[in-house]
C-alpha cells in the first residue's frame, strides 16, 4: 500500500517562513546601520556584487531556509534527531544576524572572518541533518552554503584589504 502524502499545513509553513525571514529581518537592521556609510568608504576586492544583488539574494534564501525547515517539521514525528536538527537550524540563523552585527555594525572585519567561517560550518553540518531528514530540505541549503562560502572568501579579502 503507498504512503499518503502529509497535507500542505498553511500556518506551520508561514511559521517557518515569518522565523527564517525575522532572522533576516534583524540582520538587515544591523546592516542598515552603516551600507549607506561606512561600508561604502572601505576597500572592497573588485569581485564585490552590487549592492543591490544582496538583497534579494539574502530574501531568496530565507525563504529558502523557511521552506527547508517546514519540510523538516513535517517530518518530525518520523524521525530520530529532530530536536537536534531544531538546535543546528537555530544555532546557524543566530550565527547569521551575528555577522551582520560584527561585519556592519561593530565594523570587526576580523571578528566577522572567524565568526563566519563558524558559520558556514554550521550551515554544512545544518545541510546535511536537513537532508537525512527530507532530501528536498538538505538540497535546499546548497545555494546557502555556497553563497555563505563566497561571503567567507568576501569578508576575509575586505578584511586583509583594510
Amino acid at each position: 500500500m503507498p504512503s499518503r502524502q502529509k497535507k500542505f499545513q498553511f500556518f506551520p509553513f508561514l511559521i517557518c517562513l515569518l522565523i527564517a525571514l525575522s532572522a533576516g529581518a534583524i540582520g538587515g537592521l544591523f546592516t542598515s546601520q552603516s551600507v549607506d556609510t561606512w561600508y561604502k568608504t572601505i576597500n572592497k576586492p573588485s569581485f564585490t556584487p552590487p549592492d543591490a544583488v544582496f538583497g534579494p539574494v539574502w530574501s531568496t534564501l530565507f525563504i529558502m531556509m523557511g521552506i527547508a525547515s517546514y519540510l523538516v517539521w513535517r517530518r518530525r514525528k518520523k524521525v530520530f534527531g529532530y530536536s537536534w536538527a531544531v538546535v543546528v537550524y537555530v544555532l546557524q540563523l543566530i550565527l547569521n544576524v551575528m555577522w551582520s552585527f560584527l561585519f556592519f555594525y561593530q565594523q570587526q572585519l576580523g571578528l566577522a572572518v572567524v565568526e563566519v567561517g563558524v558559520f558556514l560550518l554550521t550551515i554544512i553540518i545544518n545541510a546535511f541533518i536537513f537532508y537525512r531528514i527530507s532530501k528536498v530540505a538538505g538540497l535546499l541549503f546548497i545555494p546557502y552554503i555556497l553563497w555563505v562560502g563566497f561571503a567567507s572568501y568576501l569578508t576575509y579579502s575586505i578584511f586583509i584589504l583594510n
